[in-house]
């Protein structure tokens, strides 16, 4: 043979390795990037930082991250299975919780919102603070016996909880000292539960925690159609604003306790709300992941110009802001009456909804602020959580 054959069968060899070589990684770029799909409709969470849910078919991982104030690299994972299966291989059993529960305490009122959005009302046992309570059928069931007060922290009745059983314990923890009574709890045999909703600083992030309650009730479905319609309402409410305003009214919050006003941060869920209504929140450019305390005289120097006053502690009437500072009435919007708290639905014992369906439902406060801020785009509309103070 001619080395000039020798060469195109040299060259005909090298070509086809290089097509096979292409083959390959094409494949291996397909996979890849199926993987990488897979991976993302497994994990469902979209807006909250603090959850993390990973759906596994049979089974689904939940994290909780960083679920008390001041809490850092700190993860607690659990194990979601349908009741009747097999815990799968390698899961820690002490981590495993089977669905759907049958039975929950729940240590906030937020818990009761949610679970009663999915209508499963009747598997809540006990409550910590039942007095707190706004959702009139919860309340009934409280009068009735079928809901028992369960105590707080350091108080709580372990022997009621004893005899409930529950599968679940829910709490919210505000700092390490709520190690104490989740062990006493964990030592009851009883599952426990971090949820830290009230720890995210986005609103839609904060509904989002409706999708832990779907997971443990099974209610997957249920639990992301909320979400998403949710999310639907609220963006609409925040564009239209967007849309249609060019001022931004200066708002400021809260009231003064004993020496020191606390001041939501600028990187709050509250001073988003605010943003996205079309407000301008004086305190928007701090940053903190737990209320600032502040010197009155310092509060006042910025709060001179404020055109709104929301979320007004516990507060009712115009003539009760005079009585905590006289010096309040000196601002500008104590002179232009632009006073509103959020306290509208609040029941004889101080249960408030605000606090309670409220968290499920960001895009009614946006629609509340958005409409005391800018009252022409919503004529005729009526605050559902706010009322202006008399």
């Amino acid at each position: 043979m001619s080395i000039t054959g020798l060469l195109r069968i040299l060259k005909n060899v090298v070509k086809l390795a290089l097509l096979a070589l292409l083959i390959i990684s094409c494949r291996e770029s397909k996979d890849t990037s199926i993987n990488s799909i897979i991976s993302s409709q497994d994990q469902v969470i979209k807006s909250a930082h603090c959850l993390s849910i990973e759906r596994k078919g049979e089974y689904s991982i939940v994290t909780i991250k960083n679920p008390w104030q001041g809490a850092e690299n700190i993860s607690m994972t659990y194990y979601l299975v349908k009741r009747g299966n097999i815990i799968p291989s390698g899961v820690d059993s002490s981590k495993v919780i089977y669905v759907p529960v049958n039975s929950i305490i729940c240590m906030s009122t937020t818990h009761v919102g949610m679970i009663s959005a999915i209508g499963e009302e009747t598997t809540i046992k006990g409550l910590s603070g039942t007095g707190f309570i706004y959702n009139p059928s919860v309340k009934q069931k409280i009068r009735n016996g079928l809901i028992h007060e369960v105590g707080y922290e350091a108080s709580l009745n372990q022997e009621l909880i004893i005899s409930i059983y529950p599968d679940i314990v829910m709490i919210y923890g505000i700092g390490n000292e709520s190690a104490g009574y989740v062990s006493k709890i964990k030592e009851l045999g009883i599952n426990v539960i971090f949820n830290a909703d009230y720890l995210e600083t986005d609103p839609l992030g904060k509904a989002e925690w409706i999708k832990l309650f779907g997971a443990l009730y099974c209610k997957e479905n249920v639990a992301d159609s909320i979400f998403e319609s949710e999310v639907k309402d609220y963006n609409l409410i925040r564009d239209f604003v967007l849309e249609h305003t060019t001022d931004k009214p200066a708002v400021m919050l809260g009231l003064p306790f004993k020496d020191s006003w606390f001041i939501s941060p600028g990187n709050s869920f509250v001073s988003k709300l605010i943003n996205d209504a079309g407000g301008n929140y004086l305190w928007k450019n701090t940053k903190s992941s737990v209320s600032m305390p502040y010197g009155l005289e310092n509060v006042f120097i910025t709060a001179m110009d404020a055109d709104f006053w929301f979320n007004i502690g516990t507060v009712s009437k115009f003539s009760e802001i005079s009585l905590v500072d006289n010096r309040l009435s000196d601002l500008r919007c104590f002179k232009k009456k632009n006073l509103y708290n959020n306290n509208k639905r609040i029941t004889e014992d101080g249960g408030n909804d605000y606090w309670e369906s409220g968290t499920l439902h960001p895009h009614i406060i946006l629609k509340d602020m958005a409409s005391m801020l800018h009252p022409d785009l919503f004529p005729g509309y009526e605050p559902f959580y706010y009322k202006k103070l008399e």
